[in-house]
């Protein structure tokens, strides 16, 4: 018995004491699991480079709660759908919502999310620049899924406004985030590309509160070029971290062609963030400075000091609405991709250029305060979006177009970039979906994709499972 006592003390001393070695989190991997179908003949027609249910910025195409996993598409009848299964399992059930895609556009695409509160599933649907469309479900529905009957039943009439809440006329970019309390807080565009302001509205588990717009169109920019003086700010996403800190990276896009070097390219210039330490109330800079409070007059404006974390000007096909992240400590990380100067410092066509040159690159904050960014050294070979993802060891993947993956470790801070998985017979279109919530619930990476097609020629829509390191 003694004998056994002095060597349990022994390991926990050696966990305990500095210096001595313990096994080394494991790098990044993909294992592939399984495939499953959610639709052979999903609505398929190129729009804006994109599909309407494969867009990446759509938050949340794909997720997991409490052990089902959720999805939303359109039909070739362009009939909109919600379906779910029971993690892991090989087969979906699928309602139809009584709501019809209205017109052939990439940005009408469906997002969900979920209220902790009153355990309901929502969903926001169909709008670029325009009206939008809104349903949910019973409460309760997601906090008892297996005694809950799956039909259309348990979703109440598609509405036109956040149950009488109406937000603008011009709404665009649903992306829905659950707070820290379990709220549910919805963010989006009021106004148009080029001109337009982000805004939230807040739903407490009886009643929706539109808080009002928090970034500023209004400014002037000045390019070597020429200047604009309006734009809108693209999100790459917008997500609480483990300490309940809100974060959102983004970049402008101006109104005016001016500040380009040639007219074939796209406006957008660098890569800014900011953070909101009370929910989405007050907005602050990188140094802490508040910069803007939403439903104010002081909104967030591109004349704001302290905004611009990778400063890029116009010429080099900057994608907007890329990707964003934050690790396990609550640092920022992010995807961004444009066209390195190396190929040239004029783009003249950004989806040539792209598709040609363009690279995606991981910007990160590191645990010393420290803005860090570093090439992924695999070609685009897309003018499309990169989407972002940690694992439980902070490892950092990105999914690129066409469903290869890259990863990155965090021992290596991350300068170890390697292909891990080449998309071999996916046959996807290009962007993809990602199931940010089921990586933290079973270390599993779920890629929703659709095959590529040609003309409005429906083509099957996918779920791709990836096993992440145990």
């Amino acid at each position: 018995m003694r004998r056994r006592a002095v060597l349990t003390t022994a390991i926990l001393a050696a966990v305990a004491t500095p210096g001595i070695a313990r096994a080394a989190d494991p790098g990044p991997s993909v294992t592939k699991k399984s495939t499953t179908q959610l639709d052979a003949q999903a609505v398929y027609f190129v729009s804006y480079d994109g599909l309407v249910n494969n867009n990446s910025f759509q938050k949340n195409g794909l997720l997991t709660y409490k052990g089902y996993q959720y999805a939303v598409w359109y039909t070739s009848t362009k009939r909109a759908v919600v379906a779910r299964r029971v993690l892991g399992a090989t087969t979906w059930s699928t309602i139809t919502l009584s709501h019809t895609l209205k017109s052939d556009d990439s940005h009408n695409v469906i997002s969900m999310g979920v209220s902790k509160v009153d355990g309901r599933l929502h969903l926001h649907m169909d709008s670029h620049s325009d009206g939008f469309f809104y349903v949910k479900s019973v409460a309760g529905l997601l906090d008892n899924p297996a005694s809950t009957a799956w039909t259309s039943t348990v979703f109440g009439a598609v509405q036109t406004s956040l149950d009488g809440v109406a937000l603008t006329t011009q709404f665009t970019y649903p992306q829905f985030i659950a707070t820290p309390e379990g709220r549910l807080q919805l963010s989006y565009r009021v106004g148009i590309s080029g001109n337009g302001r982000n805004a939230l509205a807040e739903y407490d588990g009886s009643t929706w509160t539109a808080l009002g717009e928090w970034s500023a169109s209004t400014g002037t920019y000045t390019s070597t070029h020429g200047s604009s003086t309006a734009r809108n700010m693209y999100l790459h996403g917008i997500d609480y971290d483990v300490n309940g800190r809100l974060h959102a990276f983004f970049t402008w896009r101006e109104q005016s062609a001016a500040v380009m070097c040639n007219s074939g390219g796209i406006t957008n210039h660098d890569t800014g963030y900011v953070y909101s330490t009370d929910r989405g109330r007050s907005w602050r800079n990188d140094a802490g400075t508040v910069v803007g409070t939403t439903g104010s007059s002081n909104t967030v404006a591109v004349t704001d000091a302290g905004l611009v974390v990778d400063p890029l000007d116009p010429d080099h096909s900057l994608m907007n609405q890329e990707s964003q992240s934050t690790d396990s400590t609550g640092l920022p990380h992010a995807i961004i991709s444009y066209v390195p100067g190396r190929f040239g410092q004029c783009t003249t066509n950004y989806v040539t250029d792209r598709t040609a040159n363009g690279r995606a690159f991981h910007v990160r904050k590191n645990s010393a305060g420290t803005w860090q960014k570093t090439e992924i050294p695999i070609a685009l070979n897309s003018s499309q979006r990169t989407k972002l993802v940690l694992d439980k060891y902070d490892n950092a993947y990105a999914v690129l177009p066409y469903g290869r993956i890259a990863g990155a470790s965090k021992a290596s801070g991350y300068t170890d970039w390697a292909l891990l998985y080449d998309g071999s017979g996916l046959n996807a279109f290009g962007e993809v979906v990602i199931d940010e919530l089921r990586v933290k619930a079973d270390n599993v990476l779920s890629v929703m994709y659709q095959e590529k097609s040609s003309g409005t020629t429906p083509s099957a829509l996918h779920v791709v499972d990836f096993a992440l390191p145990a």
